[in-house]
């Protein structure tokens, strides 16, 4: 850990376990090193970032807070949320890093490995999913070794990850809007606020083609094999992605199955999906069948991130 913020201090790239999945860190202050993160990835430099620090007091050297806000962070934090909030006068994160916007993302992560190298380094870093742009994000070191080996300077292996999907992203605007759901179920969060969280009516990025927040654009998260969604049956050829104890049509002759959770646990299912949904990408299947998954908690992060797997697939 002390080498991986020696890493970061000398512009380098370093992945590390967080809760939600392995991210790809650099100084947040350094355009340099962001350039180079965008590069490795290949991620669109009009996507931005997430700054992760260390703790509250870090965050708050970075962007302005509301009562909202503060009541969020103080609820959840370390943990998977990330909060939109505008930039403070003297935030020192690149301005590559937030695409030109006024408003930053930011979010304390909740594992020991990740808050003890951004405590050593001591600022701010961008830590997207440390995969490249676009595949299904990591959640073993052996993940981010497969998709990144060669590009980047260091892999922290902390072990599989708990949560398995990115973080839960709200925009801390006039009114809460839920920008990505995510590792912290919407309900939670609604308790918290006293109120709904507002939904974009429409894709942000339609208009501008840049998101206001990480991991909203519409092809996202997405394995190489086609993605069927909604399932009823398993087609000659295909594998399935299952949920649940029940059985489909033809999953006898399937390609290769595996169930995200036969318990119908949605958080088993979340922890589980990126990692099915890469061993599935590799089981030379013409297209992976996905059996429907309730929307509720963490079902709602779920099916974002297979909708975004399936688009120009399905």
């Amino acid at each position: 850990m002390a080498a991986a913020a020696r890493g970061l201090a000398e512009g380098g790239l370093v992945a590390f376990p967080t809760e939600t999945v392995y991210g790809l860190g650099a100084d947040a202050t350094n355009p340099k090193a962001i350039a180079r993160l965008y590069r490795a990835k290949g991620r669109p430099a009009f996507n931005p970032l997430i700054a992760h620090v260390g703790d509250l007091a870090a965050a708050r050297r970075i962007a302005d807070f509301d009562a909202t806000a503060m009541a969020l962070a103080e609820a959840f934090w370390p943990g998977p949320l990330t909060l939109v909030l505008p930039r403070s006068a003297d935030c020192a994160v690149a301005e590559l890093a937030t695409a030109g916007l006024d408003t930053i993302a930011v979010r304390v992560p909740a594992h020991p490995v990740a808050l003890a190298i951004l405590r050593a380094f001591g600022g701010p870093v961008v830590a997207p999913s440390a995969n490249l742009s676009g595949h299904v994000s990591p959640t073993t070191a052996a993940h981010v070794q497969g998709d990144l080996a060669g590009r980047i300077d260091l892999i922290v292996d902390g072990g599989p990850v708990t949560v398995g999907v990115e973080s839960t992203i709200v925009g801390c605007f006039e009114v809460p809007m839920l920008l990505r759901p995510g590792g912290l179920p919407r309900d939670d969060i609604e308790r918290v606020l006293g109120r709904a969280l507002l939904h974009p009516r429409q894709d942000p990025g339609a208009d501008s083609g840049q998101p206001l927040a990480p991991g909203m654009l519409a092809s996202h998260y997405a394995p190489r094999t086609r993605v069927r969604l909604n399932a009823g049956s398993v087609e000659p050829g295909e594998a399935l992605l299952a949920f649940g104890p029940a059985a489909l049509p033809g999953v006898e002759s399937a390609a290769a199955v595996m169930n995200l959770s036969a318990r119908s646990n949605v958080d088993e299912a979340a922890a589980n999906l990126f990692g099915y949904l890469r061993t599935l990408d590799r089981s030379g299947a013409r297209a992976i069948a996905v059996m429907p998954v309730p929307h509720h908690g963490l079902g709602e992060a779920i099916n974002d991130r297979l909708r975004r797997a399936a688009v120009g697939r399905d």
